[in-house]
């Protein structure tokens, strides 16, 4: 029988991509769901000042409310040029959380005059489990590329249609899901924590 496992976000984007790396790595094992199963719980506060910090923030939270293991990721988008920003401020960059459309126009707005060898930047994402029981673990991935002039593409999410990931001539926007999970910080993250959180919650069956 399916362990149960709370994906703390209420971003579909990021439930379809988790499970699918996880399906992959452990066929039928785990059931994952995501936070809009219990409508009563609230949103966490991001208030760490890194990207684990917020990871953990969000999975200890729910991994307590549920009493079920939770995972959670923090990512985000650090462009060399903004020393690293937007960062941990990706997801609210242009002033209201989530909105996609008003974060890449403002970050294209930002670097409208800077040229393309300067236009380097990175994803980092951070997965965190937590256990009802207190125990916790971490993975971290990379993603590596440049900011395109103008978006391309349709397919992921995000910063996607503005992000061309490194040696590519396309977007990130322009990958199929298959083709992304392999490189993305998000993929890496996961396969790297997957064992983990394969080898934990079977200790809890």
């Amino acid at each position: 029988m399916a362990q149960t496992l709370v994906l703390a976000t209420r971003n579909k984007g990021k439930l379809v991509e988790f499970r699918r790396i996880l399906d992959g790595l452990a066929p039928g094992e785990i059931n994952l769901i995501g936070v809009d199963a219990f409508p009563d719980l609230v949103d966490v506060e991001e208030t760490g000042s890194t990207f684990e910090e917020n990871a953990l923030l969000k999975a200890r939270y729910t991994a307590d409310a549920t009493g079920l293991p939770s995972i959670s990721d923090d990512s985000g988008l650090c462009v060399d040029v903004l020393n690293g920003q937007p960062g941990i401020y990706s997801a609210r960059w242009a002033g209201e959380h989530g909105n996609d459309q008003a974060n890449l126009e403002k970050l294209l707005d930002q670097l409208r005059d800077v040229p393309d060898e300067k236009r380097t930047a990175h994803f980092t994402c951070v997965a965190a489990l937590a256990l009802p029981d207190g125990r916790t673990h971490v993975e971290e991935g990379l993603f590596y590329g440049r900011i395109l002039h103008a978006p391309i593409g349709h397919e992921g999410f995000g910063y996607d249609p503005i992000f061309s990931p490194l040696g590519m001539s396309i977007s990130s926007a322009q990958m199929s899901a298959q083709e992304k999970d392999a490189i993305s910080h998000r993929g890496k993250a996961l396969r790297s924590i997957a064992p983990h959180v394969i080898q934990m919650m079977r200790g809890l069956g």
